[in-house]
């Protein structure tokens, strides 16, 4: 994990504004009331992709090797292809 900061904030902070950036985008989906497949796994990838980002920044597991370095990634990953699949076939056959 790099502790350089980047035009004075240190990377945490830009995680962490990031993960409020995608949050805001996601509560702008919702008030704008889009649907459908697309917009439903786009929601489906910004939420992985900030479960990744705790993981690895705020729970510190981007600094190990090994073993753990994977749970959260596996973690995220099953659910995350199992619950696309459902919205999938929830659409393709309603």
């Amino acid at each position: 994990m790099s502790r350089q900061k980047k035009y004075g904030i240190r990377p945490c902070t830009w995680v962490y504004l990031f993960l409020m950036f995608f949050s805001f985008v996601t509560f702008l989906i919702g008030q704008a009331g889009l649907g459908g497949l697309e917009v439903a796994l786009a929601v489906l990838f910004l939420a992985l992709i900030k479960g990744q980002l705790v993981g690895h920044y705020f729970m510190g597991l981007g600094s190990v090797r090994g073993f753990w370095h994977w749970p959260v990634f596996i973690w995220l990953f099953i659910p995350g292809i199992l619950i696309g699949t459902a919205f999938y076939l929830s659409y393709s056959t309603g």
